[in-house]
């Protein structure tokens, strides 16, 4: 096989390394940010620490309502560029926006919005991935898209931290510094996309079931028709449902730690500073661990590799619920950073094996509702345990029975898939 990336490929990765910003953005700064707000506002840390899972939880639920019939419409014939122009944009607006606000609530309103555009635009992205390459290099080019996301991500990131820790001694206001870190991000996000929007045509689509040219009404009740059929057919395509459900429980867990990682940190009263170098090690580390499981997928099965890397998920979410020292959330970083990008990464080339190219869009709509829109149970439980037990770390715990029952189901749809004759 063939190891030098195509230029399209290269453009295809190019949207992770732009997004992958916004979610870096995410993860650090913006709960600071959200942090300062609501501290100013008298907000407790417990409530500050619900009330972010709450607004990640409002976003991946959106998404998971809307994902699903948004994928439908975008395996219709040249509609797959369009609907993820829009939502890119969406997120690339709001990401500029959050400078605006100086209440926390409305804060957290735009940033709901943010991240609605950057989670629907994955959804087209994704589903990209049988268009811009062949089956035999799904794994390798997911894995450079997860890989090259980390470090590029860095970039923006780490000018942006130049102006929000210092920013008293270059003599701005620290709003001013989020200011400039909000739009840095933005056009990052926007700059690095537009190679993939000028280059990519979509290969695989679905018959529309309408010959009305003007599409409107007859679309989205055919899409909805597509969707309803796509539906049942996972139900009866064990190999997938069983895929799904498992990837429902282990990859909620995932997310959960990417978005509320600062957060829970800053709530347990550990150095900022100290949480935002931590994390930039994460991306760092995540770089050349990402292309290493690439190339183990060549040596050894991807469902093997998941399953290794759900399994320190579970070890990881475990030495998180003891966490209360700076060297312990800096030895966390480094643990995340090894599995993060491969689990991310492997699971979507996995998916994308097994099912047909051109029901892509729906497919990954659905996948969608599994992966970011199941989120929404993790941040969504780690909030309210943290606030019922007046304990930070008690929410965790939660993290680590998803792990579990992720690896068993994960188990079943491996087995179903082995004798299909694919080699995973």
């Amino acid at each position: 096989m063939n190891t030098k990336l195509t230029r399209l490929e290269i453009y295809w990765i190019l949207y992770d390394v732009g997004n992958s910003a916004f979610v870096l953005l995410v993860a650090t700064i913006l709960p600071i940010y959200f942090n300062y707000l609501a501290g100013s506002a008298g907000i407790s840390e417990v409530d500050y620490l619900a009330y972010w899972g709450y607004a990640a939880s409002v976003a991946t639920v959106a998404v998971a309502l809307i994902g699903p019939v948004l994928g439908s419409i975008a395996d219709t014939q040249n509609y797959k560029k369009p609907l993820f122009t829009a939502c890119m944009m969406v997120g690339v607006i709001g990401c500029a926006a959050l400078s605006v606000p100086t209440s926390w609530i409305i804060f957290l309103a735009v940033f709901v919005i943010a991240k609605i555009g950057f989670n629907a635009s994955l959804i087209f992205y994704d589903s990209m991935l049988t268009d811009i390459t062949t089956d035999d290099r799904l794994d390798a080019v997911s894995s450079a898209g997860y890989a090259w996301g980390y470090i590029g991500s860095c970039v923006p990131f780490v000018v942006s931290l130049v102006f929000v820790l210092l920013y008293d001694t270059i003599g701005i206001t620290f709003q001013q510094a989020m200011t400039i870190a909000f739009f840095l991000n933005a056009a990052w996000w926007l700059l690095v996309t537009l190679p993939l929007l000028k280059n990519y045509k979509q290969t695989h689509f679905a018959a529309s079931g309408s010959s009305d040219s003007s599409l409107g009404h007859s679309l989205v009740k055919s899409s909805f028709s597509r969707l309803g059929r796509t539906f049942a057919e996972i139900y009866h395509q064990k190999n997938i449902f069983y895929y799904l459900l498992a990837f429902f429980f282990f990859i909620d867990g995932v997310y959960t730690v990417i978005d509320m990682a600062t957060a829970y940190g800053s709530a347990l009263g550990l150095d900022t500073t100290g949480l935002l170098l931590a994390l930039l090690v994460t991306q760092i580390v995540a770089f050349p661990f990402a292309l290493l499981f690439g190339r183990l997928s060549r040596q050894f099965r991807t469902d093997q590799l998941i399953r290794f890397c759900i399994g320190a998920y579970t070890l990881i979410a475990l030495f998180a619920i003891q966490m209360d020292k700076q060297w312990e959330f800096w030895l966390l970083a480094v643990c995340v950073g090894m599995f993060q990008g491969a689990i991310q990464a492997l699971s979507r080339s996995y998916f994308a094996k097994i099912i047909p190219a051109e029901k892509s869009g729906e497919y990954f709509g659905i996948y969608d509702i599994c992966g970011k829109g199941a989120s929404f149970m993790g941040t969504f439980l780690v909030g309210v345990v943290a606030q019922l037990t007046g304990i930070a770390n008690a929410g965790v715990s939660i993290l680590a029975v998803m792990f579990v029952i992720g690896f068993l189901l994960f188990g079943k749809a491996a087995k179903l898939n082995r004798p299909d004759a694919q080699k995973m």
